[in-house]
Parts: structure tokens; C-alpha cells; sequence
């Protein structure tokens, strides 16, 4: 189950571009250490709320954020190097998942565009759960989604989450997932997980079932 904003798609620059376009005409600035350090880990609606944004005011900025992120992605491709070729790869083992705070509009988007929407099985995106993460619910609702589009139950425990920051961490392990960061936004010294790589290209799924097996 992959996470997608800095695990697929390398978009957090946009994403921190386009809130700061968005928020500027607000009045409100937002510095990119702040982003990072303590915003990356909410969806669009939880980053406004969080800034102490005016509640009423919050659905207009997320629908002006959309635009102008989808304005920032067009006609380049954003996908870290390896993703691609990791995705087909172990498409080709296992059933794939996405597990995302992204509205799911944008996460489908980039999965077409790069033609790689047909190798996962299930998306949970920002809407499809109650509680984001850190809080387990996306990757609950992904097992879930998971196993019935295979035809059965599956557990938590049989499934690996790869993740970039430690919310989304956070929330696999909550959720009972193993666990696999990737040194895409972060230092390999803030994130805790059952195995760390530095780039999606040094994924095998022989490393993910040993993950599973321990």
C-alpha cells in the first residue's frame, strides 16, 4: 500500500507552492520549514484549519488550492525516479493499494497521465475517510478495499505500507501494517519503520514479504 504525495509523486513542492499562492492572497504566509515540520502530514482542509484559517473560508481556499495545483502539475511529469518501474514491478507479484491524504481527483490524474492506474487495485484518497492520517483510518479503509476487490478478507498484518513522512507511518502502524519508509522528504533519522530505503528503485517484493514474515 503505497502512500502517494513523496512516495509516487514527488508533488510536496507544488503542494507547498500552491498553499503559499493561496494563502498569500489571504494575508497569511506560510514558510517552507513550517510546511514541512508541521503541515505535510494533513490533508488540504486540516492544513487550513490548522493555520487558524476562518472555518467559513476554509471550502473556497481548498477548491482555490486544487486549481492552482492541478495548473502547477500540468504537462510535467512529477513521479520520483523508480516510482514508475517499482509500481509495475510489484504489480506484478501483488495487488496494490493507495493509502493517501491526496483529494483523490489529484491522485487519479497523475496515475492516468503516467498510465499507471490500472496496476492498483483499490485508492483511498483525503475524502474516503473520516479521520486522516496520522489516525488509522486510511489504511483500515484500504485493507478493507483491498481485500474485497480480491475476493476476500485480508488482514492488516499481511499488508506493507510505504510511507515518507512519520504521520503516514504513524497511521500503518495504528492500522496494523508493517511498515517501509522511504527517504524521499525526510532524513532516515526521523522515520521509524520495519525497513528503510533511500528510492522506490531498491524496492523487491522479497524484502516486503520477509517484512511479512518476521
Amino acid at each position: 500500500m503505497f502512500d502517494f504525495d513523496g512516495v509516487i509523486a514527488n508533488s510536496e513542492p507544488l503542494h507547498f507552492q500552491a498553499f503559499r499562492d493561496v494563502l498569500a492572497a489571504e494575508g497569511v504566509t506560510l514558510s517552507e520549514r513550517d510546511y514541512y515540520d508541521r503541515y505535510l502530514g494533513f490533508d488540504d482542509v486540516g492544513v487550513f484549519r490548522a493555520l487558524g484559517i476562518d472555518e467559513r473560508r476554509i471550502d473556497d481556499l481548498a477548491k482555490q488550492k486544487a486549481v492552482r495545483i492541478e495548473a502547477l502539475e500540468r504537462d510535467v511529469s512529477i513521479l520520483f525516479p523508480g516510482a514508475a518501474a517499482a509500481v509495475r514491478r510489484l504489480a506484478a507479484d501483488v495487488p496494490l493499494a493507495i493509502a493517501s491524504g491526496a483529494i483523490g481527483v489529484e491522485i487519479r490524474r497523475v496515475l492516468e497521465r503516467e498510465n499507471l492506474a490500472q496496476f492498483f487495485v483499490a485508492v483511498v484518497a483525503a475524502e474516503d475517510a473520516p479521520n486522516n492520517k496520522p489516525a488509522p483510518d486510511p489504511y483500515l479503509h484500504a485493507v478493507a478495499r483491498l481485500g474485497a476487490a480480491c475476493g476476500g478478507q485480508l488482514s492488516p498484518g499481511e499488508c506493507v505500507a510505504i510511507e515518507d513522512s512519520h504521520w503516514g507511518l504513524e497511521s500503518a502502524r495504528s492500522a496494523g501494517l508493517r511498515t517501509v519508509a522511504v527517504t524521499h522528504t525526510y532524513d532516515r533519522h526521523a522515520l521509524s519503520a520495519d525497513l528503510v530505503v533511500d528510492g522506490l528503485d531498491s524496492l523487491e517484493i522479497g524484502s516486503l514479504r520477509s517484512i511479512c514474515s518476521v
